[in-house]
């Protein structure tokens, strides 16, 4: 989720809009577009029928949490919702193939309350596939994604978004694995008392002793560690300590645009030696410098508001609107942004994959509006001369392989030792007391 304080946290990807401003997603019909425009559209649903397209991050419970107190009658998404940007018809035009749901909870929320609420994140996943079963499927493994993907049905994974889900044990690390978590993001904006955040002051520069048996266990568990969110040298950690391929679930180039969020050249650089895939997010700060420039001055004017109105809540939205009534943000291009192409001339074509972080951003490129859009972002890579092999790859086969990798990296560890009982206490000392703990 994108890292503003309301509805927040994500990653990002400007790369492929363009041809939204002249191409109709009225497929097949395609009528009135360019000849060579349409063409590209009707290869780019072709690839969508041959592999799945896997997203890495979606934020639909969360927003079912916000918009519905995830009942899924008050909110249907077997019908369009125009509150959201993700739901079943949405999904099926756009060819969605696979999913790693985010079991995102705010960093604000610690210990047990960020355990329960992360249960009911997770409670949220299974909702949504017994609900609607013609459409959704879980899946835990490359395997089983391949198999529900070839019955038609969208794989359906868990990704955890924010190490403090675990309040700082093995054991429940553990358990979010056996009810089918896929994958964890060390940190979202907030530091953890074992990992830094990219959002946050740096604390222990990196992974704590407790951090690196974190890593560890997620290897013997077969969940892949997700590297969106946390500073450089907690990536360049994790990418030392870390046995399987890692992922970057929705993150963009940090050298296209200098925000936090995004991944620096140096660690992209390292991606083929670990094996591992940034997945590109749709999240415009992340990939437009002028947007990136607006919301940092946006940022500014809130502080400000905060200063001049300190308990008056509707004071600041209010001054907030009028500030961005007379400042409109402007929208990303495919002229601002070109992640896809840099990640491929530093890492390569097989360390890429998407994660949208569709219902986690509060703004999306022109052309990439909801989750029924992806068949324009393939059809603006294959303009750009990537071959159907390239864009495969990109759809999943990257993402599949790091999956099979690590659990075969998960089946050589389990062979060898059991899980780790050591506490944090034990590998980094005493810890200050928890905060007081705010409410769900």
């Amino acid at each position: 989720m994108l890292t503003t304080p309301p509805l927040t946290f994500t990653l990002a990807f400007a790369a492929v809009i363009a041809v939204a401003m002249t191409v109709s997603l009225a497929h097949p019909d395609a009528a009135g577009q360019n000849p060579a425009d349409a063409a590209q559209l009707e290869r780019a649903h072709k690839l969508l029928k041959d592999v799945p397209l896997i997203d890495g991050h979606n934020d639909l419970c969360w927003a079912m949490r916000e918009n519905a107190g995830y009942d899924f009658d008050k909110l249907d998404i077997k019908l369009p919702q125009a509150k959201l940007m993700t739901d079943i018809p949405k999904v099926r035009q756009g060819g969605l193939g696979g999913q790693f749901w985010s079991v995102y909870v705010p960093a604000t929320l610690q210990g047990d309350h960020a355990v329960a609420a992360t249960l009911e994140q997770i409670d949220c996943v299974y909702t949504l596939v017994k609900r609607y079963p013609e459409t959704f499927a879980i899946a835990r493994t490359a395997d089983d994604v391949e198999r529900i993907f070839k019955q038609g049905k969208i794989a359906s994974m868990i990704g955890m978004e924010g190490g403090h889900s675990i309040d700082n044990s093995l054991a429940t690390l553990r358990m979010f694995a056996k009810l089918g978590a896929g994958y964890m993001t060390l940190t979202h904006t907030l530091n953890t008392p074992w990992a830094d955040s990219a959002n946050d002051m740096p604390q222990h520069h990196g992974l704590t002793k407790f951090g690196e048996a974190v890593v560890h266990e997620m290897n013997w568990l077969g969940m892949l560690v997700d590297l969106s969110h946390v500073s450089p040298d907690t990536m360049q950690a994790a990418l030392r300590v870390s046995e399987a391929p890692v992922i970057f679930s929705h993150s963009s180039a940090r050298a296209l645009v200098d925000v936090p969020r995004d991944v620096p050249d140096a660690i992209l650089q390292q991606l083929p030696k670990n094996g591992g895939v940034i997945m590109i997010t749709f999240v415009p700060g992340f990939d437009s410098t002028e947007v990136a420039a607006h919301t940092k001055l946006e940022s500014e004017q809130e502080k400000q508001l905060k200063a001049q109105f300190p308990n008056d809540e509707n004071a600041v939205k209010e001054g907030l609107k009028k500030w961005n009534e007379a400042n409109p943000a402007p929208r990303a291009t495919v002229a601002q942004a070109d992640p896809i192409d840099h990640v491929k001339k530093l890492a390569g074509i097989d360390h890429i994959g998407l994660g949208g972080d569709f219902d986690g951003i509060t703004a999306v490129p022109l052309g990439l509006e909801d989750t029924s859009k992806y068949p324009v972002l393939i059809a603006e890579l294959l303009k750009r001369g990537y071959s159907d092999g390239d864009v495969k790859k990109i759809l999943s086969g990257n993402i599949l392989r790091v999956m099979r990798e690590a659990e075969k990296v998960s089946k050589r560890l389990q062979a060898s030792r059991g899980p780790n009982h050591a506490t944090i206490e034990q590998l980094d000392g005493p810890q200050p007391p928890k905060p007081t703990q705010p409410t769900k």
